[in-house]
């Protein structure tokens, strides 16, 4: 594994997409590894660890912001072998996966929609600033049995809050949090007033699993 991360990053400081897409569907077209594995093993730490020699500091967000792009086109081109990973006589329910207004990371949570899809879940993501009144007007339509929102900047963490507690008056839907705002500090989680907390696929295997039991 180590060899397959290292080759990656060395492709992505490149930021040669081509190359980089053909060498992660390479990878899963040979079961090299499966979706989980490239997810959470070498694309997850690309994007956390993205490194900007000195020399180019002018332009590191533009470098970000390209390789974040790059990251993303693998995991859209990944979703038939989630499909294929998926298991089609389960149908555990539905989850909408989303990001508050004025959040645009939305990247990690558009994994989270693959991972919800492979454990038996119809997963829809709605991605970045989500209009919120739109998708409140919309809920009891929808009528998710998980809703899961991911938070990477603190400032959004007031919002978060407020639109848990609107859902709380709209709907029984159990609320999964995530992002960085809540990784580095865990009492967040307590204090938007979510259900659970996932990060990895294991907690949202584990999340589906208990969900099961109740």
């Amino acid at each position: 594994m180590k060899k397959y991360v290292e080759e990656f990053k060395q492709i992505l400081e490149t930021e040669n997409k081509e190359k980089a897409v053909e060498y992660a569907l390479n990878l899963l077209k040979n079961k090299k590894i499966d979706v989980i594995c490239l997810y959470s093993e070498i694309l997850a730490p690309a994007l956390n660890n993205m490194y900007c020699s000195l020399s180019d500091k002018d332009v590191c967000i533009w470098k970000e912001h390209v390789r974040t792009a790059i990251v993303r086109t693998i995991v859209e081109c990944c979703y038939p072998f989630v499909i294929e990973m998926s298991d089609k006589n389960l149908n555990k329910g539905s989850a909408v996966i989303l990001c508050p207004p004025e959040e645009y990371h939305d990247l990690g949570a558009r994994m989270v929609a693959d991972y919800l899809k492979i454990c038996g879940y119809s997963a829809v993501f709605v991605g970045s600033n989500t209009p919120y009144s739109d998708f409140y007007n919309a809920i009891e339509k929808i009528k998710p049995d998980l809703i899961a929102i991911s938070v990477s900047n603190y400032y959004n963490l007031v919002a978060t809050k407020k639109i848990i507690e609107d859902l709380r008056k709209k709907t029984d839907s159990r609320i999964i949090v995530g992002g960085y705002a809540f990784s580095m500090n865990s009492a967040n989680v307590a204090m938007v007033g979510a259900d659970y907390y996932a990060e990895t696929f294991e907690d949202i295997k584990n999340i589906v699993e208990k969900e099961a039991s109740i």
